[in-house]
């Protein structure tokens, strides 16, 4: 209660200068009534008689400016923060500074150091809040000459690995900056990127350029340029994998490797071309390797390999020793049984059908004819000997 009489004594001071009697109190003075001060009121140690208040209503007026809250609220139902107001340091060379301190926590909440420019913070009428902005038309409007920038630092104080990102932007980019790894910008947007650049629908498919993705990934485009590009540029994998849209869609392989063992430096297109027909080309040496034509024929420039299976137990087998092939006419008859060539099988008409392992059996009954025809030559041989006899 001592401040708090203090002031109340110089209340008493004023108004005793003021009405023209002697200001020599030694003790404190108690007034157990209200006290209205008509004019201005300067408390502290350097007040003057004949003080020039200008416009100021009540000056602290010292080398320690402080203005004290103390709650003596007793009951536990009741608050009993302390608060107080403080002003600068009061350490040589200390600092200047505007301050709200928690005095019974023992921490300043709120400070503003001297020479913080106008409008450092700012709410208006509508509770719209301005950081170096006097008139912010948004619930927080941040304004900088120079990228304004929001810093989430995660300090390690409670426990967790320190981390610091800054959101930011300025006449380049809007980005994310990892601060604590080599302020690498791990996110941008450039200044007039159309609508929708990037846009997560609520399902989770994202659409590149389009607001209503219709896939996990939806690229789209109304310019042609619609495009999907996979690129590795390391010294070992430099190779790449677009895909490309518009009048002539495809998927492009690019190996771009230079100077690398194993480098083929080649590119590949697999899609279609101006006539509609299914193209797979070899761009470095311009050529179609297949051609699935828009009536339905598939053109192959080069040779075509499979390592399918083609006759189960393979073809050749029919020249070992341990096979057991049947005679011609056991064979006969099952083929005229089954209605097809056994080991071919059967082709139904519209019916797509296996073909590996059809040209693997047409191999094996090839092979297996031509044991049969000299089985028959043979026998021709012999007939012919007997009858020369």
């Amino acid at each position: 209660m001592k401040k708090l009489l203090s002031t109340a004594s110089a209340v008493a001071i004023a108004g005793s200068m003021m009405l023209g009697f002697s200001t020599a109190a030694t003790a404190d003075q108690v007034f157990n009534d209200d006290v209205i001060i008509t004019f201005s009121l300067c408390v502290g140690n350097d007040c003057v008689n004949g003080e020039s208040f200008g416009f100021d209503t009540i000056r602290l007026k010292e080398n320690n400016l402080r203005i004290a809250f103390v709650d003596t609220s007793t009951s536990a139902s009741f608050p009993t923060n302390d608060w107080e107001i403080e002003v600068n340091s009061s350490n040589n060379g200390g600092e200047n500074y505007f301050a709200i301190d928690d005095v019974s926590g023992g921490r300043t909440p709120f400070r503003v150091q001297a020479g913080a420019p106008t409008g450092s913070l700012w709410v208006d009428s509508a509770g719209d809040v301005g950081i170096g902005q006097q008139n912010p038309v948004v619930d927080l409007h941040v304004t900088s000459g120079n990228t304004p920038t929001l810093r989430l630092e995660q300090n390690g104080t409670s426990g967790f690995a320190s981390q610091t990102f800054d959101v930011a932007a300025n006449e380049a980019n809007f980005f994310v900056r990892d601060v604590t790894n080599s302020s690498r910008l791990s996110f941008r947007i450039r200044p007039g990127a159309p609508e929708s650049s990037i846009d997560i629908a609520s399902d989770g498919d994202v659409g590149v350029g389009t607001s209503s993705p219709q896939a996990a990934l939806h690229v789209r485009r109304t310019n042609g340029s619609a495009q999907l590009l996979i690129e590795d540029t390391s010294s070992s994998f430099a190779v790449g994998a677009r895909i490309v849209s518009g009048n002539t869609p495809r998927i492009e392989f690019d190996d771009s490797r230079t100077g690398s063992a194993g480098s083929n430096n080649a590119e590949w297109h697999i899609g279609m071309n101006g006539n509609e027909d299914f193209i797979f080309r070899s761009l470095e040496n311009t050529v179609n390797v297949a051609t699935f034509e828009h009536g339905g024929d598939l053109r192959i420039t080069g040779q075509l390999y499979t390592g399918g299976t083609t006759c189960g137990t393979g073809c050749d087998l029919v020249f070992t020793d341990d096979f057991e092939l049947p005679t011609i006419e056991e064979h006969a008859a099952e083929m005229w049984s089954r209605g097809y060539l056994p080991n071919v099988g059967p082709t139904i008409e519209n019916e797509a059908f296996n073909l590996t392992q059809m040209v693997g059996g047409m191999l094996n009954e090839l092979e297996t004819a031509h044991i049969y025809i000299e089985q028959l030559n043979n026998r021709i041989a012999e007939l012919e000997a007997q009858q020369q006899n």
